[in-house]
């Protein structure tokens, strides 16, 4: 697959990325657990159907100790007893603040109050902020077909 643009070589695009990488540092500093992190960059891209994320996401996860169980149930995290009931409640947030168009209510008061049981404010905060950020990479990558396959842990840091 051929991108439709080089997002690695646009320059307003590696501003952008920049900064949102930028705006990211807070998230990535809280206390929400870095594990956690990464199954909602992972649930996200794949609702989006970003491959790039997607490749990018399970790498990461499992250079960080992940488990192929649980990087490969993900997408099916409803039915897989895999994830604690925190996971649980950050993933529910994730495909409800990812698929926000679909319901009218955007994300249900049951997800609501199940992230509220198992995250104090400052991962609450962290988690919405992740939700929209990866939201917004996924975007880009859609958009310009950015091929997947080829990421390798740490290639961006």
């Amino acid at each position: 697959m051929e991108p439709r643009v080089n997002l690695f070589e646009n320059e307003v695009v590696l501003k952008y990325v920049k900064r949102l990488g930028a705006a990211s540092r807070p998230i990535e500093e809280s206390s929400l657990p870095h594990a956690t992190q990464e199954l909602v960059k992972l649930r996200a891209s794949q609702i989006n159907g970003c491959g790039f994320c997607t490749d990018m996401h399970s790498k990461d996860a499992a250079h960080a100790g992940e488990t192929s169980v649980r990087l490969n149930l993900v997408a099916a995290w409803r039915e897989a007893n895999v994830f604690t009931e925190a996971e649980r409640a950050a993933l529910a947030l994730t495909e409800e603040g990812t698929r926000i168009a679909d319901a009218h209510e955007g994300v249900s008061d049951e997800t609501w109050a199940q992230v509220r049981k198992h995250y104090d404010d400052e991962q609450i905060g962290a988690l919405i902020s992740l939700v929209a950020t990866i939201n917004a990479y996924n975007r880009l990558n859609v958009i310009a077909r950015t091929p997947a396959g080829d990421y390798r842990p740490g290639m961006f840091a």
